[in-house]
């Protein structure tokens, strides 16, 4: 399978793995939590899916794309 090649800071795309940077109190999250982008919202905004160990939704919060950091699995040029 070809992957893709991102830039930088290009956006999330659906399904990513995404960390986030900063706490969201609200949504009893905090930073460095991982989920995965399941849509998006707006230009900056993502609802993004975390799930414990058994894959089990335990939150749903909408993110902006800013606190966002999308994780890479294979590895790339810096």
């Amino acid at each position: 399978m070809k992957m893709r090649r991102r830039t930088r800071n290009e956006s999330p795309s659906l399904l990513d793995v995404v960390a986030l940077l900063k706490d969201l109190p609200a949504q009893g999250l905090a930073r460095g939590q991982v989920g995965t982008a399941v849509e998006q919202l707006d230009d900056q905004t993502w609802l993004v899916e975390f799930n414990d160990d058994e894959g089990r939704a335990y939150a749903v919060a909408q993110c902006q794309e800013a606190d966002l950091l999308i994780l890479h699995y294979v590895p790339e040029a810096a």
